[in-house]
């Protein structure tokens, strides 16, 4: 949706094509993580007021690592001056997905230039249908079936967890205060939605998340308060926990032809750190940049998608590295490792431009300009 909000406002006519109908694409239970990079675009789109009331601004974000009980909180000031004193200043945002994407439902059915056909046209599509457009994007995610038509194929690999989602109400944090915790068994993400109301991203063995899935509430929240550092009190559960696989991968090419793929067509990460949907923003990014050059003449149609995955490849792979070494690193109870883990906590601790360093390259990756 993003995307074609993105394209239209290049100048392109889109159609947009979807096998769920509209209410399938809104009725999805989970939140998200924004970073500063997804807050350009959406500025850059004239999306932000937009999409601001769905936005719960976190102002610290507290590292921390529960086997060696040490902690580093990244606040405003390890932004830098131009961001961390801005008026509205954050470190990032949280946003639920319902009413995030019915704001961009409803502004891309009233763009002339966007003709959405939704649950209207099997999920695969012809090999023919793909050569028709003057540009193909193919943003329908890791299990694409328009990328195994176009024959690109993929690394991947599993991390042997899954992630299970779910959101409670939480005592023992601010409500402007995100938490990344560390364990053995995977990480931990504690994200804000609004009074006591948290987003939980747990990641754990897939047999340990499948046992979590079935549990009833009381029992959930019993097993909440053991896996949480002792501050944390769950007081209720919000919804159904739900658990889906996690897996590294990365399509072998990011176009072929008059088509390139977007967002989890392309690639997936670790949910640490929060990356994967900023990752899949930056995409949009690139593809709004260049489609604005293609509709002023400055860039042929047939340079386009080469140019796209020039662009894209240093900032996927960066950022795919950086989130699978974090997890590398922190998820396990290897004894050699603990004191790397210590210095690696206690020099980010000490040195503000090690902070803002770390915090820009969560925030902003490395897209290329």
């Amino acid at each position: 949706m993003l995307t074609a909000l993105a394209l239209a406002d290049a100048g392109w006519r889109v159609q947009l094509i979807d096998p769920l109908p509209p209410q399938r694409l809104l009725d999805r239970r989970r939140a998200y993580a924004f970073t500063h990079s997804s807050r350009r675009l959406l500025e850059r789109l004239g999306l932000w007021e937009l999409a601001a009331p769905c936005m719960v601004p976190f102002r610290q974000l507290e590292l921390c690592d529960l086997a060696l009980r040490q902690q580093v909180p990244f606040a405003l000031a390890d932004l830098g001056p131009s961001r961390g004193q801005a008026p509205d200043a954050a470190v990032g945002w949280i946003a639920q997905h319902q009413p995030l994407m019915a704001a961009l439902l409803e502004r891309a059915m009233a763009v002339p230039a966007i003709t959405l056909h939704l649950g209207a046209v099997p999920a695969a599509p012809a090999q023919a249908d793909l050569e028709q457009p003057d540009l193909l994007v193919a943003a329908d995610g890791p299990h694409s079936p328009t990328r195994e038509a176009l024959g690109i194929g993929v690394w991947q690999r599993p991390y042997g967890q899954n992630c299970l989602t779910a959101q409670v109400e939480l005592r023992g944090t601010a409500p402007d205060q995100a938490w990344e915790l560390f364990r053995p068994e995977g990480p931990f993400a504690v994200l804000p939605l609004g009074g006591q109301r948290m987003q939980l991203v747990w990641s754990a063995p897939v047999r340990r998340c499948r046992q979590l899935e079935r549990l009833d509430a009381t029992s959930f929240l019993d097993a909440l308060a053991g896996a949480l550092p002792a501050r944390f009190q769950p007081d209720a559960l919000l919804d159904s926990p739900r658990a889906f696989p996690l897996q590294l991968l990365l399509a072998q090419r990011l176009h072929r032809g008059r088509a390139v793929l977007v967002g989890e067509s392309a690639h997936r990460c670790h949910p640490v750190g929060g990356q994967g949907l900023n990752l899949c923003w930056r995409d949009v990014a690139v593809l709004h940049q260049l489609a604005q050059r293609a509709a002023g003449g400055k860039l042929r149609l047939d340079r386009l998608p080469p140019a796209y995955g020039s662009r894209r490849w240093l900032d996927l792979i960066a950022t795919l590295a950086f989130t699978d070494l974090l997890v590398r690193l922190f998820s396990n109870r290897n004894p050699l490792l603990l004191p790397l883990r210590r210095l690696i906590l206690a020099l980010l601790g000490r040195l503000p431009v090690l902070r803002r360093f770390s915090l820009t390259l969560m925030t902003d990756g490395l897209a290329l300009p």
